[in-house]
């Protein structure tokens, strides 16, 4: 009931699920992608990616000083669902202009020069 819980609650916020909707679409992202393609502070990004992360509905990867997000590599049902209802049930007129923020951030980010490989083919 608790982790239950826990999910409904990570859902439970405008930012959380736009989050949750960038990672679902460009696959795995760092903190700065977060902070500069949604226009929100580090600590910002930080404690609602951790939200989501204490949820399960995502993982994140170490790599030196940047902290990198993904969904879970062996996602329970639960998860799987959740994450395709986010895809599926979010509007998409509604995030035209989140979309056109991250690609231009995503083009332009020095921390790692590369589009992920799933932004590049949607945009083809």
């Amino acid at each position: 009931m608790r982790e239950l819980a826990q999910i409904f609650k990570a859902l439970g916020d405008e930012t959380r699920i736009k989050m949750l909707s960038l990672v679902i679409r460009y696959g795995e992202l760092c903190v700065c992608d977060f902070e500069q393609g949604m226009g929100i502070s580090q600590s910002k990004a930080s404690r609602h990616l951790r939200c989501l992360a204490n949820a399960g509905l995502l993982e994140d990867r170490r790599e030196a000083v940047w902290v990198y997000y993904h969904l879970p590599l062996k996602p329970e049902a639960f998860h799987k669902g959740v994450a395709k209802l986010v895809e599926e049930a979010l509007p998409q007129e509604e995030l035209v202009e989140l979309e056109t923020r991250f690609k231009k951030w995503l083009k332009s980010k020095s921390c790692n020069a590369r589009i992920p490989q799933r932004a590049a083919q949607k945009d083809k």
